[in-house]
């Protein structure tokens, strides 16, 4: 079988407040795990809510990277999804992770369109 594409599923704990609760911060974070993964940035979008936590989505060309943020309980909620073999999520990972400066995580890794070869 081959997989069309990666979907790590990330669970960041222990962030920092002051980032998740910057749209700027999030988004930043976010285009540098991009370019960490090289993968081919289209568009992004990012939006504050009240009183806390930013959403937003990086569009890349191989597939995109969304994250959803509770600073006030220092957790982000982080998909990278990304297709082909040009690209790199796990360094997309490594990235968020120290940006974030979450002191634990978990990762869950899917293959997604598993087709036979």
């Amino acid at each position: 079988m081959k997989a069309l594409g990666q979907h790590l599923i990330l669970e960041l704990y222990g962030c920092s407040p002051k980032t998740l609760s910057s749209v700027s911060g999030v988004q930043d974070a976010m285009l540098k795990a991009a370019r960490a993964a090289d993968a081919t940035i289209i568009d992004s979008i990012f939006h504050l809510f009240k009183p806390h936590g930013v959403s937003g989505v990086v569009v890349i060309a191989e597939s995109h990277f969304a994250i959803h943020t509770w600073p006030e309980h220092r957790y982000a909620s982080v998909d990278l999804y990304t297709c082909g073999d040009k690209t790199r999520p796990w360094q997309a990972f490594k990235a968020v992770k120290k940006l974030f400066k979450a002191t634990h995580f978990s990762v869950m890794k899917m293959e997604r369109g598993l087709l036979p070869k």
